[in-house]
């Protein structure tokens, strides 16, 4: 494997790492607010920055919130920490330049990349098709590198 190889498969990794730090967040985040008043929360923040509680956008926000029940926040939770490990998972494997933790991450990615699709289609914005090709450009670049022969893509360790 050449330096540069190294390099970007190790950048992806810490792209998952990275990721894995996002998840973990929210699932700290998710805990704390299992038995928190959300709507007080919320109602705060929103007059905090500066936004019209009246508005169509933070009354949806407000009812959906109010929605909210603590097995739902808990789900939330949960599926983040799962989320988180594997990612994890990942980066970790990659930062060793492992195959399995290149195999690993390109069947996750393409498993995910059709859920990817059919959120862009319900509610189209720029962070899910930058996300989205993000990945896909990911999913090509390991492809391409765990179909070299092992003797170009390894060096002994």
């Amino acid at each position: 494997m050449h330096w540069s190889d190294k390099r970007m498969v190790r950048l992806i990794g810490l792209f998952k790492l990275f990721k894995a730090a996002l998840m973990l967040a929210v699932a700290v985040a998710a805990f704390r607010l299992i038995h928190a008043d959300i709507i007080g929360l919320l109602e705060h923040w929103v007059l905090r920055a500066g936004l019209d509680p009246g508005g169509p956008r933070v009354g949806r926000l407000l009812v959906t919130a109010a929605s909210l029940t603590p097995t739902k926040i808990a789900d939330v939770g949960v599926g983040s920490l799962i989320y988180a490990a594997l990612f994890l998972t990942e980066g970790i494997g990659l930062w060793y330049l492992k195959r399995w933790a290149e195999w690993l991450t390109v069947i996750i990615t393409s498993l995910l990349i059709p859920v990817e699709v059919w959120e862009i289609f319900r509610h189209p914005n720029f962070g899910k098709i930058l996300v989205l090709s993000i990945n896909v450009a990911l999913v090509i670049y390991l492809v391409h590198e765990v179909r070299k022969s092992p003797e170009e893509s390894r060096v002994p360790h």
